[in-house]
């Protein structure tokens, strides 16, 4: 089992190969800028937190190779993923870490950065962990009995470095012996609740159970979710919440059934600049990830499709903000990430 989805070996980037999950544990190897760009466009890496830290790498793949070419590796790596906040913002600490740099000092700088920022994430996941841990220790006391949460997509350790956003408060209950169960959302139209979270869950050994998108109101209304915590590829300065397509459907329909809906994410994933999710780009991905499955074309010659990757959930339904600094309000929001911009 591996400890981290990316890591260092030698002058090489090595990344566990998310497309290849669950069916093939293996990893690939990142030599060149060209390399780390196909990989995040591709999603061998994705999830906010790993596509930030992965970006840095790829900057340093890029600095390694050529110290001049620190806007035009910048460029081609900010043009890979668009929704993700978390993409910009690792590639402006890296340009500004070396800009003032001697040319042959910058390859190193920019690496050191990038291992620095593998291991802030680390922490700001605990700490999310944390913030949210609480909320399920209530629910158990209150109720003597397993907490049930809900997830979308995956926000998991495959999504940062460890631990994760949303399942790092599932993660330290299952470490502290606190009963819980994971409704997983299967989330298309790539399928990575299915094929990533269920993956890590079960080598972690929580309990867990896939479940169609669209039979998450039901579970909802029929009171078998406690919670529904979901991770975000960007929160907008009022608090709206960018998360993988699907992410608005069940927040609504946990407002109607009185269950309370939490986004989880960094303060990287804070995105002061961008007034609401108005403003937020929503990526548009190959629609043959919805006309095909596992290589077989499942719609009718001809049909045409569209592919979302992302939808925005109002503040108005999220009920916390699950932070490295704590469980926030969407009012609370501004002040603590200006406090401390960069994570802990």
């Amino acid at each position: 089992m591996f400890e981290r989805p990316i890591w260092w070996d030698g002058d090489d980037v090595v990344v566990i190969d998310q497309t290849r999950l669950p069916h093939q544990a293996t990893t690939v190897r990142w030599r060149t800028l060209e390399d780390a760009a196909t990989g995040i466009a591709d999603m061998q890496v994705r999830g906010a937190p790993l596509i930030g830290v992965a970006a840095a790498h790829g900057m340093a793949l890029a600095l390694a190779a050529d110290p001049d070419a620190v806007a035009a590796s910048a460029d081609r790596l900010v043009a890979t993923r668009p929704t993700a906040v978390n993409l910009r913002w690792a590639l402006d600490r890296v340009r500004a870490e070396v800009a003032d740099l001697p040319v042959d000092a910058r390859g190193a700088a920019a690496r050191r950065l990038a291992e620095q920022m593998a291991d802030d994430d680390v922490r700001a996941c605990r700490s999310i962990g944390e913030a949210g841990l609480d909320l399920i220790e209530a629910h158990h006391q209150r109720t003597g009995r397993p907490v049930q949460v809900m997830t979308h997509c995956n926000a998991g350790w495959l999504a940062c470095v460890e631990w994760g956003t949303a399942t790092a408060p599932v993660y330290l209950a299952h470490q502290a012996g606190i009963p819980v169960h994971v409704w997983v959302s299967e989330t298309r139209p790539r399928n990575q609740g299915a094929s990533l979270t269920a993956w890590e869950l079960g080598h972690r050994g929580v309990p867990h159970t896939v479940v169609v998108d669209n039979a998450a109101g039901h579970l909802l209304r029929t009171g078998a979710v406690d919670l529904v915590v979901v991770g975000a590829d960007r929160v907008a300065a009022n608090g709206d919440v960018a998360n993988k397509v699907g992410t608005y459907l069940k927040a609504l329909a946990a407002r109607d059934c009185g269950i309370g809906f939490h986004g989880a994410a960094p303060t990287s994933t804070y995105d002061a600049a961008c007034p609401d999710g108005d403003a937020i780009p929503i990526e548009e991905r190959d629609p043959d990830e919805v006309l095909t499955f596992g290589g077989t074309r499942v719609a009718p010659e001809g049909s045409p499709a569209r592919n979302w990757g992302f939808d925005v959930t109002p503040a108005r339904l999220v009920d916390s903000y699950l932070t490295d600094r704590g469980a926030l309000t969407a009012d609370e929001l501004p002040a603590a990430m200006q406090a401390t911009p960069e994570p802990a």
